[in-house]
């Protein structure tokens, strides 16, 4: 029974997600939305445990879930064949550029945990007698 509310909970969270996609005057992904109303539910009323169940057999079976968009891909073959360097040029282009994105995003991130810990250093040895 316990599964079976999870289940139900994660779906109204989806149903809720289509709903406001449905009411905004511009397109927006309706499941950006529902993992956004779910964080909010998260971090104000439920508990990891309330859904615990339910996203760990989504997670240990998330690959069964990428069977219809593989199948989808290989339904249209023929437009990718046509299209290929085009794709290829943009899968590369577009990895290049996530690598480097991330690459310095980490750097600054390092660099603005190390400031701040040279910070509270120095206010902690100020402040002492």
């Amino acid at each position: 029974m316990k599964l079976m509310i999870q289940i139900g909970l994660v779906f109204a969270v989806c149903l809720v997600g289509e709903g406001a996609s449905a009411a905004l005057p511009f397109p927006f992904p309706a499941s950006v939305i529902s993992m956004l109303i779910l964080l909010l539910l998260l971090l104000t009323v439920l508990k990891v445990e309330h859904i615990r169940e339910k996203t760990d057999f989504l997670l240990k079976n998330m690959s069964f879930f990428f069977i219809p968009a593989g199948v989808g891909i290989m339904g249209q073959f023929d437009v990718l064949r046509q299209n290929l360097f085009p794709l290829l040029v943009i899968l590369v282009v577009s990895t290049l550029l996530t690598f480097a994105v991330t690459a310095y995003t980490v750097r600054a991130v390092i660099c603005l945990q190390e400031r701040f810990r040279s910070k509270r250093i120095e206010k902690r040895d100020g402040a002492a007698p």
